[in-house]
């Protein structure tokens, strides 16, 4: 079975603001899910290690969680 490789590392990015925030993967999950995006902890956590593509919607959720800019995802990538 081939893996397809991510193209950009944005999940290393997505990580380093939640810790920024000084939030766990569990306090980001439940604030999102009271956006009204259903999204698991286990979902969640594939994000961060680039397993799992993220939704636009889940993005903009990240945005207003961790208080930044778009650009602070893409910080660093080519």
């Amino acid at each position: 079975m081939q893996k397809i490789r991510p193209d950009l590392d944005i999940g290393h990015n997505i990580q380093r603001l939640r810790r920024a925030q000084s939030l766990t993967q569990d306090q980001v999950v439940a604030k999102m899910n009271l956006q009204g995006l259903p999204i698991s902890k286990s979902s969640y956590a594939k994000i961060e290690t680039n397993r799992m593509n993220i939704r636009i919607s889940e993005l903009a959720a990240l945005r207003c969680i961790f208080l930044c800019e778009y650009g602070d995802f893409f910080q660093g990538l080519p």
